[in-house]
């Protein structure tokens, strides 16, 4: 059976764990700006690919990321753009990746969805979720193998679940007592898929227990029960007490992309709430304990509007992808191009004439 987890009071108190949170809460407002900024360009037609909101689940990269040191590696989801802004990640770079700009980190070869920052210790994502958690898992087998206090921490979504090689790698974890933690982002939805639909089960969190190691269950909505949990189970799996697997329960508010209108049946927006819940908890824990501003605003001053305009402003300034260098750092690459188109004549026997023209010649 899975734990189910809620907030609990702090390990620490005084100024500097309220210091903590109020950063906490940058934090999450940060991202949801950089979200809605993001969304807008997209409809502006200025953002390269597909853009796979996560408004709403801020919450869950904020709080595993928190704990986080450096040299741990992070695999995160389609939806987890707030995970390369919490691993310090230019927010101008990144957006300049979602322009498809050269200042970005594919350096204008590849949309948001395949980028990656090793700088920072972030895996990129792929068409294929939940294809990166074997990934992980070979980071963890590193660190296990080279005696390193680090560990790794693979995003899934619960209909990646349901994927085989998402078995394979916490099977693999379990046997070998890998430091990873597995932290599934369940909203509800694989895409319009909802979750009764998928799974016999409500919790993703009970497969744990087949694999050898614990499941926890928490509100993705909760911040602070987010961090809490991650802070705790972190510690014993940097600790070597083998894998953990995270679930934090959510919902998908938008469509499984900036072009799905998400017409498929889903409840009424009233409804959109988890058993106990209020909606996503975004200013709950700063005004309940009495940590807001006299104004009302927590940390006010700390996060301005025009941060995530400011940065998409730096982004849109970077040159598009030179074509010249277009197949360079490919594994297939010469020095000296070939020609790119080649002549072609036909010949019509009946008349005796014939025609000449070109085509494209691709360069491999």
């Amino acid at each position: 059976m899975a734990e189910v987890e809620g907030a609990s009071a702090p390990a620490t108190s005084g100024a500097t764990r309220v210091e903590y949170e109020l950063q906490l809460y940058y934090w999450m407002k940060l991202i949801r700006g950089f979200e809605d900024r993001v969304s807008r360009l997209h409809r502006q037609n200025k953002i390269l690919g597909g853009v796979y909101s996560g408004a709403g689940q801020e919450a869950i990269v904020t709080g595993v990321c928190a704990p986080l040191q450096e040299g741990d590696l992070v695999a995160p989801l389609h939806r987890d753009l707030g995970v390369f802004l919490m691993r310090g990640v230019d927010p101008g770079r990144l957006m300049a990746q979602l322009m498809g700009k050269e200042t970005g980190l594919s350096r204008g070869k590849d949309s948001f969805l395949h980028g990656g920052d090793l700088e920072h210790a972030v895996f990129g994502s792929t068409s294929m979720l939940g294809s990166s958690l074997p990934v992980a898992v070979g980071a963890a087998l590193k660190y296990h193998i080279k005696k390193e206090k680090h560990i790794a921490v693979a995003f899934f979504g619960e209909g990646a679940a349901s994927r085989g090689d998402v078995h394979e790698a916490m099977n693999f974890a379990g046997v070998h007592k890998l430091p990873v933690a597995f932290v599934c982002e369940n909203n509800r939805y694989a895409y319009s898929t909802p979750l009764e639909k998928q799974m016999a089960i409500e919790d993703v969190a009970a497969r744990a227990a087949a694999y050898g190691f614990k499941g926890h269950v928490v509100s993705g909505n909760d911040l602070l029960a987010v961090v809490e949990l991650s802070e705790r189970v972190m510690n014993r799996t940097r600790e070597g007490c083998g894998p953990v697997l995270i679930e934090c329960k959510t919902y998908r508010y938008r469509g499984h992309s900036e072009h799905d209108p998400a017409r498929e049946p889903r409840p009424d927006p009233a409804l959109r709430v988890l058993p106990g819940e209020k909606g996503p908890r975004l200013e709950t824990h700063p005004r309940r304990s009495g940590r807001a501003s006299p104004r009302g605003g927590a940390g006010r001053g700390r996060f301005r509007r025009a941060e995530p305009d400011a940065q998409a402003r730096r982004g849109a300034r970077g040159p598009i992808r030179a074509v010249r260098l277009l197949f360079k750092h490919l594994h297939y690459h010469r020095q000296r191009q070939p020609s790119r188109f080649v002549t072609i004549v036909t010949r019509n026997t009946d008349t005796r004439t014939s025609t000449t023209g070109t085509r494209w010649k691709s360069p491999i």
